[in-house]
């Protein structure tokens, strides 16, 4: 099947009050666990490589990105790959040689009126070059090993206002917002400030994204969905199911040298977390949840 664009599949989830699940992958292995849960749930995907992961691979791109198109092109569903996280320039204009179709670049760490600047100017360069462009006001937390933000700290939530004047001034296509989750958790205990979920859907036109949803229970995810997310992206939920298969099946037997038996155990895994979480976002907008205040 041809890539599909990363602004089609999110158009067509928000057309039906829907979102669709994006799924940051690190090896072969995780790509091919997205794509197989993908396929036997029928569902849509993102396949999502963020700057950190270029860097664990020598800050090249080209080999992991041309994996993910491969593999796409041999789906069965429809796939779209996502550039995340992007805060380097010269990767940002690699993205369009690599079968990338969209790219979030990351300046939410600058001064607000640093951050339009240079998220204007990504913008710009995007557009011309076909891509669609995420970016994010306010701060998620959890990136580059800094904990999480206190949900009262200055920045940690976006402002409905700020958002509104921040998309007009850069023309993003779509805006990461912080509502309370935190990248990198391992546990599920975030909560949604659903209350400014509702403001900030009021606010603004372009779809909204969710990082850092690993550390969301199922009814937060949906939730959130319910109160107007159209992408919902997940990592760390992928780290911590091939991390646990690979550290069991070694334990099991510590004599084993062959990576292909605990990769395959891990690629299980990831395929299992995966199948689970795609349920619970495409099931969303048609589940009866009473919302929660914040």
């Amino acid at each position: 099947m041809p890539l599909s664009t990363t602004g089609e599949l999110v158009a067509e989830a928000a057309s039906s009050a829907g979102a669709v699940a994006a799924f940051n992958v690190i090896t072969l292995e995780h790509i091919e666990a997205v794509i197989a849960a993908a396929e036997a749930a029928g569902e849509p995907v993102v396949l999502q490589l963020s700057e950190n992961a270029v860097q664990f691979h020598g800050g090249r791109m080209h080999p992991t990105a041309a994996a993910a198109v491969s593999a796409a092109h041999r789906s069965d569903v429809p796939v779209a790959l996502h550039l995340d996280h992007v805060k380097n320039e010269a990767l940002l204009q690699d993205a369009a040689d690599c079968g990338f179709s969209s790219v979030m670049f990351d300046a939410a760490h600058l001064p607000y009126q640093e951050n339009v600047a240079a998220t204007r100017k990504a913008v710009r360069w995007a557009h011309a070059n076909g891509l669609w462009l995420e970016a994010e006001l306010g701060e998620v937390g959890g990136k580059d090993g800094t904990g999480p933000l206190d949900a009262h700290a200055p920045g940690a939530r976006t402002d409905p206002d700020e958002a509104r004047r921040f998309v007009e001034e850069t023309g993003v296509d779509a805006l990461a917002v912080a509502i309370g989750s935190s990248h990198a958790m391992t546990s599920r205990d975030a909560r949604i400030d659903n209350d400014l979920l509702h403001r900030l859907r009021l606010a603004l036109e372009v779809p909204l994204v969710l990082h850092g949803s690993s550390g969301l229970s199922d009814q937060e995810i949906q939730r959130a969905v319910q109160g107007g997310i159209n992408k919902v992206n997940i990592g760390t939920a992928l780290s911590i199911a091939m991390t646990t298969a690979v550290r069991a099946t070694l334990a099991a037997d510590p004599s084993a040298v062959d990576p292909r038996g605990y990769l395959a155990a891990g690629r299980r895994a990831v395929t299992g977390t995966v199948t689970a979480l795609l349920a619970t976002v495409t099931t969303a907008a048609s589940a009866s949840l009473p919302v929660r205040s914040a």
